[in-house]
C-alpha cells in the first residue's frame, strides 16, 4: 500500500513541488491550501485536495473531519504552509505579527496535534523551518514577527522529538533561499527552484535522519538552534 504524505500549503512553491515529487514516487498526497483550490491543477489519481487556513480554528477542526472521514491513517506530516508580511522589514506591526504567529505557529501547532494519533508507528513530520528562525545565528534586525515564529517552531520540533522519540521522526529543516512569491527578494535573488527545494527537502526524508534535528538542506548540515 502507498504512504500517505499530508502536505499544508500546497498549492504553490515548495508545497507544490513537494507534492508533484511525492506523487511521482506513487505516494498518496492530501494537499492543502486556504481554499481548497490550486494555481495548477494536479490531475493525478492520488492526490486529494483538503481546504485549510491555520489561522481560523474552525478550519482546522472541519479539515480534520474531512481527513478522518477518507483516511484511516496518514504516514508523513509536512507542515510547509508558512507565511511571512513582515519580511524585509525593520520593525513588528502589531496586525501582521499576530497573522504570522496565528498561521506559523499557534495553526500549525493544534493542526499537528489533531493528527498526530493517527500518523503510523515510525512515521515523519517535517515542520519547514528557515535559518532565519536559528537564534545562534542572528545578526541582523528584520523579519521579526517571521523569525521569532520559526524559533517558536523549531522549539516545538525539538518538543515533540523528546515526547515522540521511540515512535515517530521529527526534524525541522531549512529548505534553502527558495524563489517563492514569499517576499520579492525570495522571487528575484532567491538562489534555488521550489523543484531544487523539493528535491533536496525529498533526499533528506529518505535518509537515516536522527530525530530532533534542525537541517540545512540546501548545504546537508545541521544548524545551530
Amino acid at each position: 500500500m502507498s504512504k500517505i504524505v499530508l502536505i499544508t500549503g500546497a498549492s504553490k512553491g515548495i508545497g507544490l513541488a513537494l507534492a508533484n515529487k511525492m506523487l511521482k514516487k506513487d505516494l498518496v498526497v492530501i494537499g492543502t491550501s486556504r481554499n481548497g483550490e490550486f494555481n495548477e491543477i494536479i490531475a493525478h489519481k492520488n492526490f486529494y485536495s483538503l481546504k485549510l487556513d491555520l489561522s481560523e480554528q474552525s478550519s482546522i477542526d472541519n479539515a480534520l473531519v474531512t481527513i478522518l472521514k477518507k483516511f484511516k491513517h496518514i504516514d508523513m506530516l509536512i507542515n510547509n504552509a508558512g507565511i511571512g508580511p513582515d519580511l524585509d522589514t525593520n520593525y513588528p506591526e502589531k496586525i501582521s505579527f499576530e497573522k504570522t504567529f496565528q498561521v506559523n505557529v499557534t495553526g500549525t501547532v493544534f493542526f499537528t496535534e489533531s493528527l498526530i494519533e493517527i500518523i503510523n508507528f515510525k512515521g515523519c513530520i517535517i515542520n519547514i523551518s528557515s535559518e532565519m528562525g536559528a537564534i545562534s545565528n542572528c545578526n541582523r534586525v528584520d523579519s521579526v514577527a517571521y523569525r521569532m515564529s520559526k524559533s517558536a517552531l523549531n522549539m516545538y520540533t525539538k518538543i515533540l522529538a523528546n515526547r515522540y522519540k521511540d515512535t515517530l521522526r521529527i526534524a525541522s529543516i531549512h529548505p534553502g533561499w527558495v524563489k517563492t512569491t514569499i517576499a520579492v527578494d525570495n522571487s528575484i535573488n532567491g538562489n534555488l527552484t521550489p523543484e531544487q527545494s523539493a528535491a533536496n527537502i525529498c533526499d533528506f526524508i529518505d535518509s537515516d535522519f536522527k530525530s530532533g534535528v534542525y537541517w540545512n538542506t540546501e548545504t546537508n548540515s545541521a544548524l545551530l538552534w
